[in-house]
């Protein structure tokens, strides 16, 4: 079904016509018209130096760009929040995804918590890991500035990265005139997005995410054995990691159920993570569910949150 795309942001595009994405995310909304759904995503620059990208054999970007190429097909818009580093240092490969008809944008940090021991002391010595309120601030609006210089656009939702959300998370993005903020994973509890006093939504993930439930790249049943002795980590999934067959199939396993519950269903997806596993064959099973369904702009989603409270 030919997606549901608001007219504020149908715009033409420039360049090769495939643009980047780097995680991705799916919205299920109940309704007379049966689910709609809203995918979203996360963009990282290289400069960031994940593992991930150190295993790739292209860039980051140019693995997302690939990943475009096959909401295209399926005339499937999207939704970035993106670090603002990618406007500054990478900018030839993320304007025909800011510039692309599809495609929505929203912030994920400036350079993503680097330096790294900094946010460290500050989470050991403040308890928040983002830094204190002054320090977000600045952050948000340099990610901000980054995209209205190259876009003209001002960016209204906001994913931090890692989903590390903060004690003064809310209070600075409403400050900023932020909308909408999705951190967190969570199976189950709300069906939606959630008013927050402070004056905008959070909207967690809660169908099971992929990078951390994934054998790739370095992530072997080795490593990930190494990193929970380690850290002792685990999710509202679990601990546990899967080949990428096995994830396809849970991660509609978990649409299906929100759907069957009347959920808002948010799936977040990296298009690096997809290519390292199996050069996306795995994610093009899950892309062919979504087509089938009408699909919506997170801002769409936003606005029925907006209607539904009221």
């Amino acid at each position: 079904m030919r997606p549901c795309v608001s007219a504020g942001f149908a715009r033409g595009f420039a360049g090769d016509g495939v643009a980047c994405v780097w995680s991705s995310f799916v919205v299920f909304v109940h309704g007379d018209e049966g689910p709609l759904i809203c995918l979203t995503g996360d963009l990282h620059h290289m400069g960031l130096g994940t593992g991930n990208q150190e295993h790739c054999d292209i860039t980051e970007l140019q693995t997302a760009r690939r990943f475009l190429g096959l909401l295209e097909e399926r005339e499937i818009p999207i939704t970035f929040f993106v670090s603002g580093r990618c406007f500054v240092d990478e900018w030839s490969d993320m304007q025909p995804i800011a510039e692309h008809p599809l495609v929505t944008l929203g912030g994920h940090n400036f350079s993503c918590f680097t330096p790294e021991l900094f946010h460290r002391v500050s989470n050991k010595l403040l308890g928040s890991y983002n830094g204190p309120k002054w320090i977000q601030e600045r952050d948000a609006r340099q990610t901000m500035e980054a995209a209205w210089k190259r876009t003209g656009r001002r960016i209204e939702f906001w994913r931090n990265h890692m989903y590390m959300h903060g004690p003064h998370t809310e209070a600075v993005l409403a400050r900023l005139g932020f909308q909408m903020c999705s951190d967190g994973t969570e199976r189950g509890g709300a069906k939606g997005p959630r008013w927050h006093e402070a004056g905008l939504f959070n909207f967690p993930i809660n169908v099971i995410p992929d990078h951390e439930h994934l054998f790739h790249a370095e992530r072997t049943p080795e490593w990930v054995s190494r990193w929970q002795a380690r850290y002792n980590w685990t999710d509202d999934w679990g601990s546990q990691s899967y080949e990428i067959d096995e994830w396809v199939e849970i991660v509609l396993d978990d649409l299906r159920r929100n759907e069957a519950n009347g959920v808002i269903s948010n799936m977040i997806i990296h298009p690096i993570t997809m290519y390292l596993c199996d050069r996306f064959k795995g994610v093009a099973k899950i892309l062919d569910f979504l087509a089938e369904h009408q699909t919506l702009t997170y801002s769409q989603a936003y606005e029925r949150a907006v209607a539904e409270r009221g």
